[in-house]
């Protein structure tokens, strides 16, 4: 980033209007992203937030904890300069959707895994007309066609800072509904992550806490709920907190 220095330099961050959207300025001075792009993102309150992450900044600058910054950035520099190649990505989801795959033993996770995902499936078919085959164990499933085409048509309706988002609500869900699901406000993020957990939850009651994987899921579990945030930050005439 252009602007970005090893300390901070500057005395007020202020998010203002701009051709194109909004942007924010150090000291009038206008942020840039990593590839000296402008940093202009479509909502006021997105640049607010990402006004409030320079402006939290003292001493050293650490953009890990500026990860408003970091999507806006993502959003301008990858996914606005690779969009079909992202697209492609996340819709090779739809077919091996998480809530697809099911366990054929114990009882006792199969009904786990029916009573929780069923109800997404259903309404995936309901919202968005996808209908998805349900299969058991990790053999591939083959799905519909047409329920892979409007999943990937979706996601072309969906704008570079909601692709940035999606991605990650995509990636560290395994799931496209899921993912969906979030966007489309059918479920919270914090559900939607506990929905995407049914196995690892269900081997945590069997055998106990792994210190280490629990650690791992407390920070994507983080990095799922901002990408909920960034999304609905960053759609014109909502306001996210």
């Amino acid at each position: 980033m252009s602007d970005w220095k090893p300390k901070r330099f500057w005395k007020a961050a202020t998010p203002q209007a701009c051709d194109g959207g909004f942007t924010v300025t150090l000291d009038g001075r206008p942020v840039k992203t990593p590839a000296k792009a402008a940093l202009i993102v479509p909502t006021l309150p997105l640049a607010e937030a990402v006004a409030q992450e320079w402006d939290a900044q003292t001493g050293l600058v650490d953009p890990r904890t500026m990860p408003v910054t970091r999507s806006a950035n993502a959003a301008i520099d990858k996914v606005r300069t690779q969009r079909a190649e992202v697209i492609g990505l996340l819709s090779e989801y739809g077919g091996s959707d998480l809530l697809c795959y099911r366990a054929p033993a114990p009882d006792g996770l199969v009904m786990r895994q029916r009573q929780v995902w069923d109800p997404l499936l259903d309404w995936a078919a309901r919202d968005l007309g996808v209908t998805l085959t349900i299969g058991e164990g990790v053999v591939p499933v083959p799905q519909p066609a047409e329920s892979l085409d409007i999943l990937q048509r979706e996601l072309d309706y969906v704008d570079d800072f909601g692709l940035a988002a999606a991605h990650d609500l995509i990636s560290l869900s395994g799931s496209l509904i899921l993912a969906f699901a979030v966007m489309r406000r059918h479920l919270d993020a914090a559900r939607a992550w506990d929905v995407s957990r049914v196995d690892e939850d269900w081997q945590t009651s069997q055998w106990g806490v792994d210190e280490d994987a629990a650690a791992a899921a407390a920070v994507k579990r983080a990095a799922f709920l901002h990408a909920e945030r960034f999304y609905h930050l960053s759609r014109p005439e909502q306001r996210w907190h």
